[in-house]
């Protein structure tokens, strides 16, 4: 089974940093991370080893203003032995 959440939305800079650095706190935490997903909170598990992956694409198309992009993506195994 696979679920998706997803949300976009534009904001400042300064409020991306914020959101950046309230995802690396409940990383931090060692326990369950509470998430935000635009409106949604989940709670996810991450666990003690996290693949960690980044990609920066930068655009300079024919038409309209160059783009640069960051995708940040951060996988891991759920532990279900603490469910028993």
């Amino acid at each position: 089974m696979s679920e998706t959440t997803s949300h976009d939305e534009d904001v400042s800079r300064e409020e991306a940093a914020d959101l950046l650095q309230e995802l690396a706190l409940e990383l931090r935490d060692g326990g369950p991370a509470e998430v935000r997903v635009g409106n949604k909170m989940l709670t996810l598990t991450p666990d003690s080893v996290i693949e960690y992956g980044i990609d920066v694409e930068e655009r300079s198309p024919m038409l309209g203003g160059d783009r640069e992009q960051i995708t940040v993506s951060l996988e891991w195994d759920v532990n279900h032995e603490e469910d028993r």
